[in-house]
């Protein structure tokens, strides 16, 4: 059994899987921090570098690794599901949650972050805004439960995964 988390950024993703893997006993796994872990590099300095394609390449590559893995909990970046290949890995290895989480949210979440290479240089709610309408259809497509996370703790959120995996 594999759990796989989808979303913008600021939904959660990271905390949730967290709570999961711990009431699972399943392994945790963060594609962007197992990016930076093996890379020795932050995300931002990756951006900076090699521009968004060339981290969207790196993303893919762990990606793969990752869905070879049994009885994990990965939690990925919010732009994994651009490509068509990352979103045919993710629904052929697991079961994918999609945390839905309105823009407001996603604002007061990332707003202390000045590690989102995504959020630089423009008013964060057209930023968030412009990424929620590129990117919810293929959140949507890729996801097997849609999990909504307006007026939720991150627990509540685990919560409703968790009994959605066991039945």
């Amino acid at each position: 059994m594999n759990i796989f988390i989808v979303g913008p950024m600021g939904s959660g993703k990271s905390t949730v899987g967290k709570i999961i893997s711990d009431e699972l006993f399943l392994d945790f796994y963060d594609t962007d921090e197992e990016i930076e872990e093996r890379t020795g590099a932050s995300i931002d300095w990756i951006f900076d570098l090699e521009g968004e394609d060339g981290f969207r390449k790196r993303e893919s590559v762990m990606l793969e690794e990752m869905v070879e893995k049994n009885s994990i909990v990965l939690s990925t970046g919010g732009g994994i599901i651009l490509s068509a290949f990352n979103r045919e890995l993710l629904s052929s290895r697991g079961t994918v949650f999609y945390l839905s989480t309105p823009i407001s949210v996603q604002i007061e979440r990332t707003s202390k972050d000045k590690d989102r290479p995504l959020l630089k240089g423009g008013d964060p709610r057209d930023i968030l805004t412009k990424l929620d309408v590129e990117r919810k259809d293929f959140y949507e497509s890729v996801s097997d439960h849609v999990v909504k996370t307006e007026d939720k703790t991150s627990q509540e959120v685990a919560t409703e995964i968790i009994n959605l995996v066991k039945t």
